[in-house]
Formats: structure tokens, C-alpha cells, sequence
């Protein structure tokens, strides 16, 4: 079976990238991130603020995550039977989901829903803590991540290609702030494994970043 995980902060492109070598090896893309959002997003809904652990918790009993993957092996999220995809990506189910990332009751809702797709498929799966906690045997992993700046710059630009109207220095100050979330929690928090692969793909273009991971891979698949 085969396993290959990608690890780093907010907006560093690990979900695109992690979608395309999926698709060029034949991988199904496990996005852990999608799954923290499905939370948050639920979250948000039901109108719970993201940092009460107790309130979020006991929402916890009325939801169900799920996934589905298509014949292009793409991730279809569903909470409580209702596919979300398109509803993962606004800022306040960002902010949300990585509030509720750092209560331990949440991580433990998904764990098992994650190694459980890894145990029957070959994957490829990115998130903040896939090669130091969900999948620590993984043939391969990754740390991918850039500067701040640059990673607000990135977001900035896909939800404006959304229409999402916010500010480049509001989605900056969201980008730190999560780092400083992901990295300081005291559950599985956001760092590089040991024997991760560092990528610091800053000044690289989406396409650059794409053949490197990819001819990587390759090699220690070969």
C-alpha cells in the first residue's frame, strides 16, 4: 500500500499539489484539511463559537462526516448526507476549522475516518500532522511551506477569483494567526516529521513545485 503524506501551514498549496500526484499516480487525495472545514463548517452553522470546546464537543453527537471519491478519484465531503465541497473554502469555515482543530475530542472525531481511507487505498494525503501522527510509517512525506506573505498573497487571489471580498491584510493577519493556532496547540501540533522532505516553495511557481514533488516521488517509488 501506498502512502505519501504532505505536512505545512496554511495556504502553502498542499491540496492542489497533492491533487495532481494523485491524478498522475493513480492516488486517491485524502484532504484532511477538507475535514476540519466540514467541521468548522457545521460549527458555524449551528452558530457555536468555534473556541467554546465544550459547546463544540457536544455538537459532535448530531454530526457525521463522510467521503466519497469519484471516478477521477476526487474528495466529495458530506456532513450529515449533504455533499459541502463548495462551502469549505470561505474564511469564517477556515478560522473555524482551525479553532476546533486543536480540541482533542475533534481530532479524535476524524482520526479513525483518515486511517481507515489509508488502509484501503493508496493515497496521498495532506494536512498539519499526516507524517507525525495520522500516518508516521508513510513511504513518504513532505513539509511544504513558503513565507506569510507570500501564502496570503495565494489565498488573496483565490477568493478574489471567487468573489470573496476581504482584504489582503485581513487574510495576512487570518494566515499568521493560524499558524500561530496550528503551530502552538497542544494536540498533534503543525511541524516538520523527522524524515519529511522540507520544500520551501516561496519563489516557485504552482508548476515548478508540482515537477519537483512529483519526480521525487517517482524516485523513491522507482
Amino acid at each position: 500500500m501506498i502512502n505519501i503524506a504532505i505536512d505545512g501551514p496554511s495556504g502553502a498549496g498542499k491540496s492542489t499539489l497533492a491533487g495532481f500526484v494523485a491524478k498522475e499516480l493513480s492516488l486517491v487525495h485524502v484532504d484532511t484539511g477538507a475535514l476540519y472545514r466540514a467541521v468548522g463548517f457545521y460549527i458555524v452553522k449551528n452558530k457555536v463559537e468555534p473556541s467554546n470546546a465544550e459547546k463544540v464537543v457536544k455538537l459532535l453527537e448530531s454530526l457525521n462526516v463522510d467521503v466519497e471519491y469519484d471516478s477521477n478519484r476526487k474528495q466529495h465531503v458530506f456532513v450529515n448526507g449533504e455533499e459541502v465541497n463548495e462551502q469549505l473554502r470561505t474564511n469564517d469555515v477556515s478560522m473555524a476549522a482551525s479553532a476546533v482543530s486543536a480540541i482533542p475530542e475533534v481530532r479524535s472525531f476524524l482520526l479513525d475516518l483518515q486511517r481507515n481511507i489509508a488502509e484501503k487505498e493508496n493515497i496521498i494525503m495532506d494536512g498539519r500532522d499526516v507524517g507525525t501522527v495520522i500516518l508516521p510509517n508513510a513511504n513518504i512525506k513532505f513539509f511544504l511551506f513558503a513565507s506569510p506573505e507570500k501564502r496570503a498573497d495565494r489565498r488573496f487571489k483565490e477568493y478574489a477569483a471567487k468573489g470573496i471580498d476581504i482584504s489582503y491584510d485581513k487574510v495576512l493577519e487570518d494566515i499568521i494567526q493560524r499558524d500561530f493556532n496550528d503551530s502552538n496547540r497542544k494536540i498533534s501540533p503543525l511541524k516538520q516529521a523527522e524524515d519529511a522532505i522540507p520544500v520551501d516553495n516561496s519563489e516557485m511557481t504552482e508548476d515548478e513545485t508540482k515537477k519537483f514533488i512529483l519526480n521525487i516521488i517517482k524516485e523513491k517509488l522507482s
